[in-house]
């Protein structure tokens, strides 16, 4: 027999598992905020979170807006593990190769680690900073980052440096979805790409998840 204590019991119960859902929220809610305000990278820690699927900045989506073409030399900027390399890597092969750049030193073994048992040997992977990459200009035809620049404290100093590397006319393509709490808008990267001397092309996905590719204008490194 259900008593009225029972009942109230229950009740009861149901309030304060409400009240710490809520509160699970409104913490989760704070920590993104707080992560938005102070720029950094997924830790290595918590890597599994990268590896989960991304339907709509997908592997194959990315090469149709990169347009990744055999024999190129192309760039990776904040590889992490390696979601979206391996593909880029085998549409440059034979002679192309791809340069899998990270700040994470972890992030940089886990990965030269799943390319050896991969064996894909057109991939260097390299422990770099965004905002000072170990190349000399007009090193690449192509480069990409997909989920990064938002982590990136200085984001205009990070696209200046991949506008120095691009060769003239190359390719660059930004890859942004929410939840992260890093997003950068459209609108947002358009105007601090340009800022920086790229061209904007096209755009392909949603508000709330989609890949953008620009480009170096032939002009800009007065060819």
């Amino acid at each position: 027999m259900v008593t009225r204590r029972t009942i109230r019991s229950l009740a009861l119960a149901g309030v304060l598992a409400a009240l710490a859902g809520v509160l699970a929220a409104l913490a989760g809610v704070a920590y993104a905020l707080r992560w938005r305000r102070n720029p950094s990278p997924c830790p290595y820690s918590q890597r599994v979170w990268i590896d989960l699927p991304r339907p709509i900045i997908s592997r194959s989506r990315l090469c149709e807006v990169l347009e990744p073409r055999p024999g190129e030399r192309i760039l990776e900027f904040g590889a992490g593990t390696g979601y979206y390399t391996g593909t880029v890597a085998a549409a440059v092969r034979p002679a192309g190769m791809v340069h899998a750049v990270d700040v994470q030193r972890p992030m940089v073994a886990d990965l030269r680690a799943r390319l050896r048992e991969r064996g894909d040997d057109n991939v260097a992977p390299v422990h770099g900073d965004g905002r000072a990459l170990p190349y000399p200009d007009d090193s690449f035809d192509a480069a990409y980052l997909v989920l990064v620049l938002g982590e990136i404290p200085d984001k205009e100093r990070a696209l200046a440096e991949l506008e120095r590397v691009l060769k003239p006319g190359g390719r660059l393509v930004v890859g942004e979805s929410l939840p992260d709490p890093h997003f950068v808008t459209r609108e947002t990267l358009r105007e601090r790409a340009e800022q920086q001397g790229f061209r904007f092309e096209i755009d392909v996905g949603t508000r709330g998840s989609y890949f953008a590719r620009m480009s170096v204008p032939p002009s800009t490194n007065g060819n």
